[in-house]
C-alpha cells in the first residue's frame, strides 16, 4: 500500500466505545479442494485490543501455508532497514524542505517540533521516507507499537503452516523509493496537512477497520490516495494486488488451508484482491 495510507492503518484505538467490539472483515476464497482466509493487516496496534476474529484463529488451527507481504522476523527487519537507509536520504547538497511548497516548509517545521524530530535529520530525508518516518513516529506517540500488531501477533501462529510470502522488503522499498519525486512530494505534503490540520482521520480510519466498515476504509484510505497520484494508486494497489491474485489463484488450483495476511487497503474497494479474484470466477464470501 501507498505508505500514508499504512501508517494511517496503524493508529491506536481512542475513539472505540469498548476495546472488545472489535470486528475486522475477513474474507474466505473457495473452491472444491482449497480454502484461502484473506484477512486485512494494520500493523501497529495498542497491546490492549482483542481483535482476532474467532473465524481467522480456526483457519490458523488448520493452515498448510500462512502468507504474508514480506517475512516476518528480525531478518526481514535488518533488510527493510539497511534498504531504507540505502535509498532514503536525498543527495549532498540537497535539502527536503528546498523540495516543498511554502505552506510544506512551515508544516514540516510544526509537525516535527510536535513530534520532537530534529530539524536537521528532517532535512536529509527523500521525501518518500520523510513520509514513512512521520507518519509513524505520530502514531508510535499515540501508544501504538509495532510488537502487538498483526503480524508480529500472528508471527507464531499456527506453527505447524509452511510460512510464505508475496515479496521481499527491498521490493517493497523500492516502491517507494522509485516513486517518481513529484509523486513522493505530492503524498508529503498531504501527509503534512494531515497531521498537522486532521490527525483524528488515522483514528476514525482504524476505527473503521476494527468494526469491519470497508466502505469507510476506501474512503478514508484509498480514495484519498487516488487523488494524490493516479500513478501511485496503480502501482502500489493495482498492480501489486494483480500480482498477489495470480499467486492466490496458483495456490488454488492446489488443494488444502491457507491464510493470506496482508494490508488492509489491498482487501476492500474495486480494485481489490476480493474483487480481482470475483472477476475470475472464484466463490469469495466476505463483504
Amino acid at each position: 500500500m501507498k505508505f500514508r495510507v499504512l501508517a494511517a492503518l496503524l493508529a491506536t484505538l481512542p475513539l472505540l466505545a469498548s476495546p472488545a467490539a472489535a470486528e475486522p472483515p475477513v474474507w474466505t476464497v473457495r473452491d472444491a479442494d482449497s480454502t484461502i482466509i484473506l484477512f486485512g493487516s494494520v500493523h501497529v496496534l495498542p497491546a490492549d485490543l482483542d481483535w482476532r476474529p474467532d473465524q481467522l484463529d480456526a483457519a490458523l488451527a488448520t493452515a498448510d501455508d500462512l502468507w504474508f507481504e514480506t517475512p516476518v522476523g528480525q531478518a526481514s527487519d535488518a533488510e527493510a532497514a539497511q534498504a531504507a537507509t540505502a535509498r532514503g536520504y536525498l543527495p549532498a547538497g540537497q535539502s527536503l524542505s528546498s523540495l516543498l511548497t511554502a505552506d510544506g516548509r512551515a508544516r514540516l517545521d510544526r509537525v516535527s517540533g510536535r513530534l520532537g524530530l530534529a530539524p536537521a535529520g528532517m532535512e536529509r530525508l527523500a521525501p518518500w521516507y520523510a513520509d514513512i518516518t512521520l507518519g509513524v513516529v505520530t502514531l508510535m506517540r499515540q501508544g501504538a507499537t509495532v510488537t502487538t500488531g498483526v503480524e508480529r501477533t500472528l508471527a507464531d501462529a499456527a506453527p505447524q503452516a509452511q510460512r510464505r510470502a508475496f515479496e521481499t522488503p527491498g521490493q517493497q522499498i523500492a516502491f517507494f523509493a522509485d516513486a517518481p519525486m513529484a509523486d513522493q512530494l505530492a503524498s508529503l505534503e498531504d501527509t503534512l496537512r494531515q497531521l498537522d490540520e486532521d490527525p483524528d482521520v488515522y483514528n476514525r480510519l482504524i476505527n473503521a477497520w476494527a468494526m469491519g466498515d470497508t466502505r469507510a476504509i476506501e474512503t478514508l484510505g484509498l480514495t484519498p490516495m487516488k487523488q494524490i497520484s493516479v500513478h501511485l494508486y496503480d502501482q502500489l494497489i493495482v498492480q501489486r494486488n494483480r500480482r498477489w491474485v495470480d499467486t492466490i489463484a496458483g495456490r488454488m488450483s492446489g488443494s488444502g488451508r491457507t491464510v493470506v495476511v496482508v494490508g488492509v487497503g489491498h482487501l476492500v474497494g474495486p480494485d481489490s484482491v476480493p474483487a480481482m479474484l470475483r472477476a475470475r470466477g472464484y466463490a469469495v464470501d466476505g463483504p
